[in-house]
C-alpha cells in the first residue's frame, strides 16, 4: 500500500512540474507573439554646405532659414507619421525648399555664365533601387518632380536638356517661364564672380585649382527618409554652380554620387563640390562601406567626408539615414543647413559646426 501511495505522489509531482514548465514557456512566448511595437521612421534634410558662419549671419536671416527648414521637414515627417512612403516624403519635402529663394534649387537657383538657370535633380528608391534623374532643364518649376516621373514613367534613369523638358510636358509636369528663377541676390553673386574672374590674368586649367569656384557651388537641397514599412528613399535638387559653363552637370543628378538609396544599408544625399563627389562616388561609397566592411553609417560617412573626399581635393557634406533610423549629417565645411526629425517627433535644426 505504501509503495502505491509513493508512486502516486511521485507521479503527481512530475505532472505538476510539467504543467508549470509548459505554463512558463507559454507565458514567455506570448508577449513576443502579441508585442505591439511602434515602427521606427525618420527624415533628414540639408539646404547646402559651405562657408556658413555665425558671424556672417544676422539673427533675422538665421530665423528665416530655421523657419523654412522646419516647415520643409515637418511636411515630410507628417507624411511618414501618417504611413506615407519615404519617396513621397522626400519629394514633398524638397518641393518646399525648391519653392524658396533661400536655397540653390528651383526658385533660388544660381546663374550660369550665360546668365541663365540650369537645374538638376535625382531620386532613388531603396526598396527597388529604381532611380530617376534630370539635368540641365530651364523651365521646370520643381525639378525633383520630373526626376520622380523619369523613375516612374520612363525606361531610363537620366534625361537632360530639351528632351527632359519634352518628357515633362508629356507627363504634365508644371513648367514656368525662365524669369521665374530670377532672384536679385543670385544675379549679383554671378556678377561678383565674373568681376573676380575678369581681373585675373592667369588662365585656369584645372577645376580643382580654380579659386572662383570655391564659394560658388553650395546651396543644393536634399532629403533622405525611412518610412514605417522599412523602405528608404533619397532625393537631391540643385541649380548647380554659379558661373558654370558649357552645360556643366554636377553630382546632384548622378546616382551614386549625389544620391543613393539601398534598403540593405542607407539613403544618402550629397552637397558640395560636385566634380569631387562624382570622382569619389561619395553617396554609394558610404553604402558600400556599410555593406562590405560592416561599419556603421556614422563610421562610413566620417571616413568618406573627412578623409576620402578631402584627399581628392573636394569639400561639402552629406545627410544619410540607415535601415534602423540612425542618421548622419557629416560635413567638412564651416557649416551646413540641416535638420532631422525622428519617430518620436524630436526635431533638430542646425547650421554651423557644433
Amino acid at each position: 500500500m505504501k509503495q502505491i501511495l509513493t508512486l502516486l505522489i511521485v507521479f503527481f509531482v512530475l505532472f505538476s512540474c510539467k504543467n508549470e514548465n509548459n505554463t512558463s514557456e507559454n507565458t514567455y512566448k506570448e508577449p513576443l507573439e502579441t508585442e505591439n511595437t511602434v515602427p521606427s521612421f525618420g527624415i533628414v534634410i540639408h539646404g547646402g554646405a559651405g562657408t556658413i558662419l555665425k558671424e556672417n549671419m544676422t539673427d533675422s536671416l538665421e530665423n528665416v532659414y530655421r523657419a523654412k527648414l522646419e516647415e520643409a521637414i515637418k511636411v515630410g515627417h507628417t507624411i511618414l507619421k501618417n504611413g506615407g512612403t519615404a519617396m513621397e516624403a522626400v519629394t514633398k519635402t524638397i518641393n518646399i525648399m525648391e519653392d524658396s529663394p533661400l536655397f540653390n534649387a528651383g526658385k533660388g537657383a544660381v546663374f550660369t555664365h550665360e546668365e541663365t538657370n540650369e537645374l538638376d535633380a535625382s531620386v532613388m528608391d531603396g526598396a527597388t533601387r529604381n532611380a530617376g534623374a534630370i539635368a540641365g532643364v530651364k523651365h521646370i518649376k520643381n525639378p525633383i518632380n520630373l526626376a520622380h516621373a523619369v523613375m516612374e514613367h520612363s525606361p531610363h534613369v537620366l534625361l537632360s536638356g530639351e528632351g527632359a523638358e519634352r518628357f515633362a510636358k508629356e507627363q504634365g509636369i508644371e513648367t514656368v517661364d525662365a524669369s521665374y528663377f530670377y532672384t536679385e541676390s543670385r544675379f549679383k553673386t554671378l556678377q561678383r564672380v565674373k568681376e573676380r574672374e575678369g581681373s585675373n590674368t592667369t588662365k585656369k586649367v584645372s577645376v580643382g585649382k580654380d579659386p572662383y569656384i570655391k564659394d560658388s557651388k553650395f546651396g543644393t537641397v536634399g532629403c533622405v527618409a525611412l518610412d514605417k514599412n522599412g523602405d528608404l528613399a533619397a532625393g537631391t535638387s540643385t541649380g548647380g554652380m554659379t558661373n558654370k559653363r558649357w552645360n556643366r552637370i554636377g553630382d546632384s543628378p548622378i546616382i551614386g554620387a549625389g544620391t543613393y538609396a539601398n534598403n540593405a544599408t542607407c539613403a544618402v544625399s550629397s552637397t558640395g563640390w560636385g566634380e569631387f563627389f562624382i570622382r569619389g562616388m561619395v553617396a554609394h561609397d558610404i553604402s558600400a562601406m556599410m555593406e562590405y566592411k560592416g561599419v556603421s553609417l556614422q563610421e562610413a560617412a566620417k571616413e568618406v567626408i573627412q578623409k576620402k573626399l578631402p584627399n581628392l581635393g573636394g569639400d561639402g557634406g552629406i545627410i544619410a539615414i540607415d535601415k534602423k533610423g540612425n542618421v548622419s549629417m557629416e560635413f567638412n565645411t564651416p557649416g551646413m543647413y540641416r535638420a532631422h526629425m525622428d519617430s518620436e517627433d524630436n526635431l533638430k535644426i542646425a547650421m554651423y559646426k557644433e
